[in-house]
């Protein structure tokens, strides 16, 4: 159990493009929920406020507020969105309890090709600070992005491909140093117009932190050892993207390059006792795009987008062994190799009596290893030996997939309706071994996994149906409805071996089923006015559910081999419930303006016979106000995250905990659009 980070302070400043205008709304736009475009929405013109789905948009002020240095804390205030982290080098996004390979994580609408889907300790391979704009969709997307985003989508847009350009070049940037673990952040970026037609754009990132101070020894019983850090914490991050776009009368195209890096520790104990080890994962990518978009491609039809991307990415868990402190040697243990392309096509027809809408083709090839130490026979002590030359963590497999869809909207003369339908073909082709492989656990039995499985082939097919219905000028009432199905991931299907820096021997089922959702929503808000809010009540029933649960080893606790916990994925029915709330009061307005903001989420998980699902997210409320005088802005928050006692075999119940940070901006007319800030979080010190 590791401890939260304490008081931290972060000081920076941020430049904005020389060619950037703030205008200040006066009327009643200053009081209405604002008019984004969801970039990721496949119709390309709706904005957040006329989508069914629940979808929470991060963006300019809100956006550098919450901005953080991985995409789980940065989302992690959202109502409905949590942060699962491994350290300060890994957060991840978890949605209505969901997460890893349910929750799709986008790129300027193409898939960010990492590893991140079922390794707890696996980084979100996406630079956060090149971000414009965070679109989150709660609940099913399925039926815009496929099976692995049977928990929700997350897309990062940029500025890379923006038609929109100046005359003149332009330069932004942010500068970030953070009191805690000496954690240093910045950005640059430039945009250089060749011609009213041509634009280049560059972007570069880097991140270097120490280990960060915590309050306390560092795990859970701790008696020696050092107090009040956050041993193996330290982390270093590189990003650079390069990018040109051509536009013209017929739409635009532009092509990309990118290249993102990380070396981060996995925080644990360091005695200098005896026989030691350290992990650190490295990890980067070398990523190349397409992004075109064309106006009136072909009779009866609008817009045609097409995106592409090719991505290369390796990640090494190495140890170092030590001996009573001194480094002795290093080892890579895991090391996973994942080359993808993603492709997605989206044609707008025009419309057909009363309906508009989108057809689309998508299409992604993974070609996925991930060799490592392994574990076969073991001995009565629980010590494994591996049968075959080498080990593995999963069996070397490529999944291909294709998916077609169709989604239509009708404007009607209470709000709006919208029909969507998609089928996907999903073929798994595991790589044949010499023989098969064993796992022996000591007093539970040995597993086993054949030396060819075979290839397996999946047809999810999904439908939904909702409206928004307008109860008058200022509130919505939206009803959701949708079946859909997910495949397992490659992870699920073929993991049989030690994964080295999440401690644990993970064991795959390659006759996993579809997952199949039921999921209904209802939302009502008020989005104008002094008082806004959005609420949101769902329910979502999923037979054959695939989940990863830690072996009992009879009395009770988690079943270890050579120290690793042992966890195996298995399917049952479960179901999803809960409630998430929004909500923004403006107080007082004139030349001091202070509004109160409240939020709230709860989700509950478990099985069908009544167990208990692991990792669910507990129940948090918060509450927070916003004010300004002249350049200044600042905001308090405060937030309450609850205990958690509903947890899964062999997992131990937490602890509920406060939460209380600040965010103050100066930004003066003379700076042009710049910036600088303080914010402090976890002011309180408290562990988590």
């Amino acid at each position: 159990m590791f401890t939260k980070t304490p008081i931290a302070v972060v000081l920076g400043s941020a430049l904005a493009s020389f060619s950037w205008n703030a205008v200040a709304e006066t009327d009643e736009a200053a009081v209405s929920i604002p008019n984004i475009t969801v970039t990721a929405d496949p119709l390309g013109n709706r904005t957040s406020d006329e989508l069914i789905l629940p979808v929470s948009v991060l963006s300019g002020d809100e956006l550098d507020k919450n901005r953080a240095s991985t995409l789980g804390e940065t989302l992690d205030s959202i109502p409905g969105v949590a942060n699962s982290d491994f350290g300060p080098g890994v957060g991840r996004p978890v949605i209505r309890g969901l997460q890893g390979s349910r929750v799709q994580i986008l790129e300027d609408g193409l898939k960010t090709s990492d590893i991140s889907g079922e390794g707890a300790d696996h980084p979100v391979a996406i630079d956060g600070g090149r971000a414009e704009q965070i679109e989150v969709f709660r609940g099913p997307a399925t039926l815009l992005y496929g099976s692995g985003a049977a928990g929700g989508v997350i897309n990062v847009k940029t500025n890379r491909f923006n038609p929109e350009f100046g005359e003149d070049p332009s330069v932004d940037g942010e500068l970030k140093y953070g009191t805690n673990g000496n954690d240093k952040q910045g950005r640059l970026g430039l945009e250089l117009p060749v011609t009213d037609q041509l634009v280049l754009r560059a972007d570069y990132g880097v991140r270097r932190s120490n280990d960060f101070d915590i309050d306390g020894f560092q795990e859970r019983d701790q008696r020696r050892g050092d107090k009040d850090s956050l041993q193996n914490s330290d982390s270093d991050q590189d990003t650079v993207a390069l990018s040109a776009l051509y536009k013209g009368d017929w739409g635009y195209a532009g092509v990309g390059y990118s290249r993102w890096k990380t070396d981060f520790a996995v925080p644990e104990v360091f005695l200098r006792e005896g026989e030691e080890e350290k992990e650190r994962i490295r990890a980067d990518y070398d990523r190349f795009d397409f992004h075109s978009e064309i106006y009136d491609p072909l009779p009866g039809f609008e817009t045609a987008r097409l995106k592409l991307s090719h991505t290369a990415y390796d990640q090494q868990e190495v140890g170092y062994a030590f001996h009573d402190g001194q480094f002795e040697k290093s080892e890579v243990e895991t090391e996973f190799e994942n080359d993808e392309t993603d492709m997605r096509l989206e044609m707008v027809h025009q419309p057909i009596g009363l309906w508009q809408g989108v057809i689309g083709l998508q299409f992604n090839d993974r070609d996925f290893d991930a060799a490592g130490e392994g574990h076969s026979h073991g001995h009565g002590d629980g010590d494994g030996h591996g049968h075959g030359s080498e080990g593995f963590y999963v069996r070397p497999n490529e999944t291909e997939s294709w998916g077609l869809f169709v989604l239509e909207e009708r404007l009607t003369d209470f709000g709006r309706l919208e029909f969507a339908a998609r089928v996907d073909h999903v073929r798994s082709k595991p790589q044949t071994l010499a023989e098969e492989r064993h796992i022996e656990i000591h007093d539970i039995g040995d597993f086993e996994q054949a030396a060819d499985i075979g290839d397996q082939s999946f047809t999810p097919f999904s439908l939904s149906a909702g409206t928004i219905i307008d109860v008058d000028e200022n509130h919505h009432l939206r009803f959701g409805l949708t079946r859909s199905e997910r495949a397992p991931s490659p992870e699920q299907l073929y993991a049989f071996g030690e994964h080295a820096a999440a401690r644990t021997v993970e064991i795959g089922n390659p006759d996993l089923d579809t997952e199949r959702y039921t999921n209904f929503e209802v939302g009502f808000d008020r989005h104008a006015g002094e008082f806004r809010y959005n609420a949101t009540v769902f329910y979502n029933r999923v037979n054959d559910y695939i989940f990863s649960s830690s072996l009992d080893d009879g009395s009770g606790q988690a079943a270890e081999l050579s120290g690793n916990t042992v966890i195996r994925y298995q399917q049952d029915d479960a179901e999803f419930y809960g409630a998430e709330i929004g909500a923004v009061w403006d107080v007082i307005g004139g030349d001091i303006p202070v509004s109160l903001r409240f939020s709230g989420d709860h989700v509950r998980g478990k099985l069908q016979d009544g167990g208990d699902l692991p990792r669910m997210s507990p129940t948090r409320v918060g509450v927070g106000i916003d004010t300004s005088y002249r350049d200044w802005d600042l905001s308090v928050d405060y937030r309450r995250v609850f205990k958690q006692t509903k947890t899964a075999v062999a997992e131990t119940d937490t602890d509920g905990y406060n939460e209380l940070g600040f965010d103050l901006f100066w930004r003066p007319d003379n700076f042009a659009g710049g910036e600088v800030f303080l914010q402090g979080r976890n002011l309180l010190n408290e562990d988590g």
